[in-house]
């Protein structure tokens, strides 16, 4: 009797545990699936929002562009405002961790090749972003405003403040450092919103190439360093996929 009743608390017991597994096992391929279909559906917003618009953009649209159900959008987002803000978020998130924490004990040129190099490789490799972004400031910022007035302006002064520091320390040329840091992503992103244009002046009709790109980055580092007095050519500090060739 004690024999049966032992046997069978091991068998309730193996019942529980294969319960809980299963439990650990379904609960653990939601979450995968859900981590899947919202990456799904950020990519394909990420390109509808930089074809149409925050305006001209559905979810609908973007549902079609993922290959999912209109409703997955709606579960996932809530709404197509909430969406877009979530894309939005992304893309400036990839964009300032491209410019890793600096000190001033740093070599300016490598770190500031190091950037060009990085935002480069984004609008080769991201132009999408890049042209969501371009098309939500063109249209007067009206989702991101209190952001740009806020936390990006807080993050541009203490790169800045480290470029102030490099300039004090007779590292680098006198120059304004927060419009440097401006100008750098006007140099880097006109390769993604303009490519068209960019590929049309350079007669490539079938798009830019990577050695348009390499060009491009080297061109940029040149112009940069050498506005800075940091000249020559450092080599890499980070590892990119863009070779350098000068």
């Amino acid at each position: 009797m004690l024999a049966t009743q032992s046997n069978l608390n091991i068998a309730i017991s193996g019942l529980v545990m294969a319960s809980k597994d299963k439990n650990i096992d379904i609960n653990g391929n939601q979450g995968r699936i859900r981590q899947e279909n919202e990456k799904r559906i950020l990519e394909a917003a990420e390109r509808v929002f930089a074809d149409n618009g925050f305006r001209g953009a559905t979810t609908a649209a973007i549902a079609e562009a993922a290959g999912l159900p209109k409703a997955n959008i709606h579960y996932y987002f809530g709404t197509k405002e909430k969406l877009y803000r979530t894309v939005i978020n992304d893309i400036v998130e990839l964009w300032l961790s491209s410019f890793r924490e600096i000190t001033a004990e740093d070599d300016p040129a490598s770190t500031l090749a190091d950037y060009i190099r990085a935002k480069m490789e984004l609008s080769k490799n991201r132009p999408e972003a890049s042209r969501v972004f371009a098309n939500e400031l063109i249209r007067g910022a009206p989702r991101i405003n209190e952001y740009l007035s806020g936390d990006l302006k807080a993050w541009v002064g203490r790169k800045a403040n480290i470029l102030d520091t490099w300039i004090e320390q007779g590292k680098m040329a006198p120059i304004d450092s927060t419009k440097l840091i401006f100008h750098i992503w006007a140099m880097t992103q006109t390769w993604a919103d303009f490519e068209v244009q960019w590929s049309a002046l350079l007669g490539n009709a079938e798009g830019l190439t990577d050695a348009d790109f390499e060009d491009a980055t080297n061109s940029i580092i040149v112009t940069v360093l050498r506005t800075c007095g940091l000249m020559p050519i450092p080599s890499r500090k980070t590892s990119t996929e863009l070779p350098l060739s000068i």
